[in-house]
């Protein structure tokens, strides 16, 4: 990015900051959002971009102003285009109530290079540049620890593990403690968490957890920026989320029919981690018969509209039985 728009960025992220910050320890997390949401929005009138909220505050339905699809900037003829991913005041929570670890922030990429991630939840795992390359979603969270580990040349136990402190993660926290490594519980702000564990300095080296879909493209390209490394994948909760989800590579599959592909693969975890290697209950949710499962009623349309086939990888249920199908 041009270093003199890379300035101009920071502003919009000063304003929209400084704004919530009048209203911190008010105990109103919509006015300390919407003051940074005000700010951010009329900041961005005078950037010298031809912009898109790809990721925002909701669909437009949802929100009047930094909505997903919303354009911004000067928006002059000479301006670049770039896809926008924002949050005028992440850690609404924390702002309203006084409590540190609040951001304002800001993604810009090249059209096209932000994933459009649908609202939804993701498991992420996030490390500095000392452990880049040494994480891996597919292992269970000790096997990634004793990786960090070696590659950072330390013991699991020097390792500190900064968590949201939610109940979804109660098995989480219980498998790092037993692993040896130290853990910081936070009560929100994990864009803030994973942008931590790039400076030395804040003492922590991951971070692990499931969070927000949106959140964790923000997190991920503030990672990348400073030379950390960090995993995400989506973890849909329901049959609507599994939707959501199939959104995504609709819109990739949509270019590459324009291309002239006639036979389009999505990648077989789009809607989410849905086989295990151990046999867990909860999975079994994740299955639906397969008429009517999200993934091939969101598709199916999509391959009639475009006269394309798209091998599509579900869980099925079929009575009692359950299967990984095509």
């Amino acid at each position: 990015m041009d270093r003199n728009l890379a300035m101009e960025v920071v502003r919009v992220t000063e304003m929209a900051a400084i704004a919530s910050a009048r209203l911190m320890g008010r105990g109103s997390k919509n006015e300390s959002d919407q003051a940074a949401v005000d700010a951010m929005r009329r900041a961005f009138d005078a950037l010298h971009v031809n912009g898109t909220v790809v990721i925002g505050e909701g669909e437009r339905d949802e929100a009047p102003m930094l909505y997903i699809g919303e354009e911004v900037g000067r928006r002059h003829a000479e301006d670049p285009g770039v896809d926008i991913a924002l949050d005028p005041l992440e850690g609404t929570n924390l702002c309203a109530y006084g409590r540190p670890g609040g951001i304002s922030v800001v993604a810009m990429a090249d059209k096209g290079k932000l994933l459009n991630a649908p609202d939804t939840y993701m498991e992420k795992i996030a490390v500095g540049e000392r452990a880049r390359g040494a994480i891996d979603l597919r292992r269970t969270p000790t096997e990634n620890l004793r990786a960090i580990a070696e590659r950072m040349k330390v013991y699991v136990a020097d390792l500190t593990v900064i968590i949201l402190e939610r109940e979804r993660h109660v098995d989480l926290i219980k498998e790092v403690r037993s692993a040896g490594a130290r853990i910081r519980l936070i009560e929100d702000g994990d864009v803030a968490g994973a942008i931590a564990t790039c400076f030395e300095n804040t003492g922590v080296d991951v971070l692990m957890g499931t969070g927000g879909a949106p959140e964790g493209v923000i997190a991920a390209a503030a990672v990348r920026s400073v030379g950390g490394d960090m995993q995400g994948r989506l973890v849909p909760r329901n049959a609507d989320e599994v939707a959501r989800a199939s959104n995504v590579p609709a819109d990739l599959i949509r270019q590459a029919a324009a291309k002239g592909a006639q036979v389009i693969l999505p990648s077989e975890l789009f809607q989410g981690p849905y086989f295990c290697v151990s046999q867990e209950e909860h999975w079994f949710g994740h299955a639906y018969e397969w008429r009517e499962h999200p993934c091939v009623t969101q598709l199916a349309p999509v391959a009639k509209d475009l006269g394309v086939a798209i091998p599509v990888s579900i869980f099925e249920r079929d009575g009692p039985q359950y299967y990984n199908s095509l």
